[in-house]
C-alpha cells in the first residue's frame, strides 16, 4: 500500500483545499496520472499520483482544507480491485440494456442528432418513458446553461481575492529567502552574435510554428552548464546541501492579472531545442490558463528568469527557497567588442546569479556563468 499524500507547492505553502477527486475507489491509476484538484496561494493545480495501483480508499472529503503531508487517499499498488471489476462489468452489462430500451419518437431522435444531445442522457416524460420533442428540448437548455456558467467571466471580487492570497505567498517566499539565505551576486556580459546568427539560419529552416526563440538558448545553455556545476542544481534541507540528479530549470513566468509563477521544465538538459521551446511555449500557456501539475511546482532545482522583453538590462534575483540559484537574463542590446585590436559590432546580453552562499562561493558561480557563456559561443552544439 501506499499513501498519497498532500503535496508541497511552494516554499511556504501549509495547506491547501481539495477541491475534487477525479479517481474512484477502485480506479486503475499509473504514474503521472491525476489524481485530484487542489486549491492553493498560486491557483487550482493538478495533482498527480507517484505510484502505479489501484485506488484503495479516499480519505478526505472535497472542500476540506488539508495540511501539506496530510495522507489523502491509500493506493494499492498490487493490482486491481476485484471489487471495482464487478462494480464495472455490472455497469456495462447495464448499459446495453438501457440502449436496448430506449424508446424515441422520431422527431425527437432528429432534434437530438442536430442539437448534438446524447439520448442516453434524456430523461423522457412520455408513457413508459418514451422520449419527446420537448425532453430533449430541455435538455438543450440545461446543456446550454452550463456551457454559460462554465464561460462566465470570473466574479471581480474572487480575482481580486485570488491576486492577494498570490501575493502573500509570494511575499512570504520571498521574506524567507532574504532572511535565511545568504545570498551573493555576479555577473558578466555575453556576446549572443554567434548565438543569434545561428539562430536565423537555424530558424529559416524551421516552420513558423516550429521556431526558436532565444530564451531556449538561454535555458538550454543553463541546463547544460549545471551538469558540470552541481552544486548548484541542489535544495538546502535540514541544515545540509542536497545534491539533485535531475536537473528541472524552473522558469519564472509573468500572469496577467499579475504574479508569478516559476514551474519547471523537466530533465531540461536531455531536451532538443526544438522539444524545449514547444514544451516552454505549453507550459507558458497551462501556467496562464491554470492548469499546471503538482510536479511542475515542486520539482524545480533552479531558476531562470528574463526580463529583456521588460527592456531590463540586468536582474537582480531573489532565490526561491529551498533551491540555491538562480539566474537572470535581461535584454540583448547593441554593444562593440575589441578583437585583436580591432573594434567589431556585436549584440550582448548581462547574465547575473544569485546565489547562496552556504552551497558555493564566488568562484565557483564565476566558474557557471563562464560555462553558460562558453556554451552559447557554440550554439549548434546546445
Amino acid at each position: 500500500m501506499a499513501e498519497f499524500k498532500m503535496p508541497t507547492l511552494g516554499a511556504d505553502m501549509t495547506a491547501g483545499t481539495l477541491i475534487g477527486w477525479l479517481k474512484e475507489p477502485g480506479d486503475q491509476v499509473n504514474r503521472g496520472d491525476i489524481i485530484a484538484e487542489v486549491d492553493t496561494d498560486k491557483g487550482v493545480i493538478e495533482v498527480e499520483v507517484f505510484v502505479d495501483g489501484v485506488v484503495e480508499k479516499l480519505l478526505i472529503e472535497t472542500g476540506a482544507e488539508v495540511p501539506v503531508g496530510t495522507t489523502l487517499a491509500i493506493i494499492n499498488e498490487n493490482g486491481k480491485s476485484a471489487e471495482k471489476v464487478t462494480a464495472l462489468q455490472k455497469t456495462e452489462t447495464k448499459k446495453p440494456i438501457k440502449e436496448k430500451r430506449l424508446r424515441v419518437s422520431p422527431s425527437a431522435r432528429k432534434l437530438a442528432e442536430k442539437l448534438g444531445i446524447d439520448l442516453q442522457n434524456v430523461n423522457g416524460s412520455g408513457h413508459g418513458g418514451r422520449i419527446q420533442r420537448k425532453d430533449v428540448e430541455l435538455a438543450a437548455q440545461e446543456k446550454s446553461a452550463v456551457a454559460e456558467v462554465k464561460t462566465k467571466p470570473k466574479d471581480k471580487a474572487l480575482e481580486k481575492e485570488s491576486f492577494t492570497r498570490m501575493r502573500q505567498a509570494i511575499a512570504a517566499a520571498m521574506a524567507r529567502s532574504k532572511h535565511e539565505i545568504p545570498h551573493y551576486y555576479l555577473g558578466t556580459k555575453i556576446d549572443m552574435s554567434r548565438a543569434l546568427d545561428w539562430l536565423a539560419e537555424e530558424n529559416a529552416n524551421r516552420s513558423i510554428k516550429e521556431r526558436i526563440i532565444y530564451s531556449v538558448l538561454l535555458i538550454k545553455a543553463v541546463a547544460l552548464a549545471l551538469q558540470q556545476m552541481p552544486e548548484f542544481n541542489a535544495v538546502w534541507e535540514n541544515d545540509e546541501l542536497k545534491l539533485i540528479e535531475k536537473i528541472n530549470v524552473g522558469t519564472a513566468i509573468s500572469l496577467r492579472q499579475g504574479g508569478l509563477v516559476a514551474p519547471a521544465l523537466h530533465d531540461t538538459n536531455k531536451q532538443s531545442l526544438g522539444d524545449l521551446m514547444k514544451n516552454l511555449r505549453d507550459l507558458v500557456s497551462r501556467t496562464r490558463a491554470g492548469t499546471l501539475r503538482s510536479s511542475e511546482l515542486s520539482d524545480s532545482t533552479i531558476t531562470v528568469t528574463n526580463l529583456g522583453e521588460q527592456s531590463v538590462e540586468t536582474v537582480f534575483g531573489v532565490i526561491y527557497p529551498p533551491q540555491v540559484a538562480l539566474v537572470g537574463f535581461g535584454k540583448i542590446y547593441e554593444d562593440v567588442s575589441v578583437i585583436n585590436g580591432r573594434i567589431k559590432g556585436c549584440h550582448k546580453i548581462n547574465a547575473s546569479l544569485a546565489a547562496d552562499h552556504r552551497a558555493s562561493d564566488g568562484s565557483r558561480g564565476a566558474m557557471l556563468l563562464a560555462k553558460i557563456d562558453k556554451l552559447l559561443q557554440e550554439p549548434e552544439k546546445l
